[in-house]
């Protein structure tokens, strides 16, 4: 099974609170990056090795708003052009590294990979709650050693929760409970629902909502790809209607948002945030969700580098299984498939070694 690239695509790089005056550096779909803020806040990423002996700038330092390489000096401004060389006037013509366009939206920092010509924010999917005061949010972001299409089979069939995740949101019935998908060809979009009624409280909402008994819950995703996933989970006391044409002001809302974004063939920036709209105050429940909702994310982390491994040692010509609860990943695979082959999936750069 190859894995390619939607190159001329939105990715996720970092959250803006981990770009600062310090250099982060930061694979993204095979290239390495380096990402700062100039003094006026404005973030910045720039291809991460110095054209002249290809050290990581990344390692080096800024002087202002310029980055200077550790290794010989050599010096660019937040465009990539290289303004100072050591032991000489003259500033070679070629002497430049790439500029990534960026875009800070929702609490992320995205990064353009491909034809900076046609590098649109317009169509930067939205994340609202992250951003918005009217909703408490916690994050993380772990690495995951497995190419990102198996998180994104993952996240479309959360049937998986029943097994994967007992005893934190998986109870019997979601995998028990049937699908609905939609795709909207248009916009580009892949809906995954799983409406279940009067069924157990997993542990993740009985104490982080204090509902007792039984619950109405509802699972409604969006997946854009490449890159955005939203779950919008909704839980109620059985008896509270659910749904758009119903007052659901007594149901609590929780916005579960991931941004998966390859770093290599083989490995995968997994970003989450969970958004709520209740307890917004209540540090104890921040808490809770955060340790939650990360010990949830490194369940998935275990099995999905398990999963790479089985998958590189796959004889050729395995074929496998699909059933309904996987219409939503294929899907997906197919979206995907086709923003690559409309995207140049480009030939990924040689690995560079400091």
């Amino acid at each position: 099974m190859k894995t390619d690239f939607a190159r001329n695509q939105w990715y996720v790089a970092a959250y803006g609170t981990e770009v600062s005056r310090s250099l982060l550096g930061r694979t993204i779909c095979g290239e390495a990056i380096v990402f700062y803020r100039s003094a006026n806040g404005e973030p910045v990423a720039l291809a991460d090795r110095c054209v002249h002996r290809q050290y990581r700038l990344s390692a080096s330092a800024l002087d202002g708003d310029n980055l200077v390489c550790g290794y010989h000096g050599f010096t660019y401004d937040t465009t990539g052009s290289c303004v100072q060389v050591p032991g000489q006037r003259r500033i070679p013509r070629t002497a430049r590294v790439k500029r990534y366009p960026v875009v800070e939206q929702d609490s992320f920092i995205w990064v353009w990979i491909g034809d900076e010509a046609v590098a649109d924010p317009q169509t930067i999917p939205r994340a609202p709650w992250l951003a918005s005061d009217e909703w408490t949010t916690v994050c993380g972001m772990e690495p995951l050693a497995a190419r990102y299409g198996l998180l994104i089979d993952n996240l479309l069939d959360l049937s998986h929760e029943t097994y994967l995740h007992g005893g934190y949101i998986g109870t019997p019935e979601v995998a028990e409970t049937p699908i609905t998908t939609e795709v909207d060809e248009d916009h580009g979009i892949v809906f995954v629902s799983r409406h279940m009624d009067d069924v157990a409280c997993p542990p993740f909402y009985a104490k982080s909502t204090g509902i007792e008994g039984r619950i109405d819950r509802w699972q409604d995703i969006e997946y854009h790809p490449p890159c955005l996933y939203l779950l919008h989970s909704r839980v109620a006391p059985v008896g509270v209607q659910l749904g758009s044409d119903g007052d659901d002001s007594r149901a609590f809302h929780v916005e579960v948002v991931y941004a998966i974004t390859p770093e290599t063939q083989t490995s995968t920036h997994d970003f989450w945030a969970v958004a709520r709209d209740f307890a917004r105050d209540d540090q104890g429940v921040s808490d809770f969700l955060a340790e939650s909702n990360r010990t949830v994310v490194l369940q998935d982390v275990a099995a999905l580098n398990l999963l790479e491994t089985v998958i590189a040692a796959e004889p050729a010509g395995y074929q496998e299984l699909s059933i309904n609860i996987d219409t939503g990943g294929l899907a997906a695979r197919r979206m995907l498939a086709d923003q690559i082959a409309a995207g140049d999936s480009a030939r990924l750069p040689a690995t560079v070694t400091g």
